[in-house]
């Protein structure tokens, strides 16, 4: 046997293996910190969870028949139900406790207020009338919010398509402030807020479930522009699912 090779070969082998111990304490002390460094905030981790949304009982059957609609809405399947949005654990319903006005000043408070009280039904009782043309209603949560959800409810009486839906969040009260637009089927302009890319949709006992993808903001307007049934517009129930913004 080479005794002198071997000899020549043991410091090399030593300085692998004491390199080999170095990179592997340094992946242990990576991982430690990591998990030292992770939120503690479930939601924040990426916890998430079916949004589970309390819904009215349907108030006609069947798919819609001669109505007229754009060739941008969506169609109605009632054997399909929705499918849950996911989203961070821990969420509330916001609207509640909101303030609520809105561009037709000959609406009440009182009958603003039916906007966040629970009733979703489909009755007369429910639903709140505003006047002709593009009309909004806002709500102001009283601090920032990082929002997810929402789910506005028209009226859902029969089948018919609104016009003109669209969502905008702010920063202040006037919509001057780092307005955004979170939803817009306003896809001919009518309504002189943008050309809208969402479709427009049949209203049901779902309502419509909007994704706010986390957006922060203080107020939130919903539009509208009359329907398929009516040139008025009316609204059943909102509500807004988020948190406090950090």
């Amino acid at each position: 046997m080479n005794t002198t090779c071997s000899l020549l070969r043991r410091p090399i082998t030593l300085t692998l293996l004491s390199g080999l111990t170095v990179a592997v304490l340094n992946l242990l002390v990576a991982s430690t910190l990591q998990a030292a460094d992770a939120p503690a905030d479930p939601a924040a981790a990426g916890d998430m969870v079916p949004l589970v949304i309390k819904l009215p009982a349907p108030a006609f059957k069947g798919t819609p028949k001669d109505i007229q609609t754009n060739s941008y809405t969506e169609p109605y399947d009632p054997s399909k139900p929705r499918p849950l949005m996911q989203v961070p654990a821990g969420l509330k319903n916001l609207a509640p406790g909101s303030k609520i006005t809105s561009s037709d000043k000959n609406v009440t408070a009182d009958s603003l207020a039916k906007l966040t009280d629970g009733d979703k039904d489909a009755s007369d009782q429910s639903i709140i009338f505003l006047r002709k043309g593009t009309q909004w209603v806002q709500l102001d949560l009283g601090s920032p919010c990082e929002l997810f959800a929402l789910v506005i409810w028209h009226a859902h009486n029969m089948a018919k398509v609104y016009h003109d839906v669209i969502v905008q969040v702010a920063d202040d009260a006037d919509f001057i402030e780092n307005v955004r637009t979170i939803f817009n089927n306003d896809q001919d302009n009518t309504s002189g807020l943008g050309v809208g890319t969402d479709r427009e949709y049949f209203e049901a006992y779902e309502g419509k479930l909007i994704n706010a993808k986390g957006v922060k903001a203080r107020f939130i307007r919903f539009y509208s522009k009359g329907s398929t049934e009516s040139a008025l517009n009316e609204y059943t129930e909102l509500e807004v699912y988020g948190r406090p913004a950090k």
